[in-house]
């Protein structure tokens, strides 16, 4: 099977409530590569590649969030899969890269 990737944007109380090592290790969990990190907007964002249903799952986590989390919106954008991977990782705060993606 084919890997997807996507690009995702998470809107809502996700900072300071330990989403990033949340979504790291769910992600770790589900077998998919990628990266997560703050924005300084205030959202939380990344990129998830593996299987469809392994994404699908990442996506319903993180809809439902860590704990003190409150998400109000989820967004999504298909990418072009990308080879030399190895891990899901968290970096550091920057500026939003979502709107780039396109």
């Amino acid at each position: 099977m084919s890997a997807q990737r996507i690009a995702f944007k998470v809107h809502g109380t996700v900072q300071g409530v330990g989403f990033r090592d949340f979504t790291q290790k769910r992600a770790a969990e589900l077998g998919l590569k990628g990266w997560v990190k703050n924005t300084h907007c205030g959202r939380v964002e990344g990129e998830a590649q593996g299987t469809p249903e392994s994404i699908q799952k990442l996506l319903k986590e993180i809809n439902n969030g860590p704990r003190m989390s409150h998400v109000v919106k989820v967004e999504q954008r298909d990418l072009i899969a990308q080879d030399g991977e190895t891990h899901f990782g968290v970096r550091r705060t920057s500026e939003s890269a979502f709107d780039a993606t396109r």
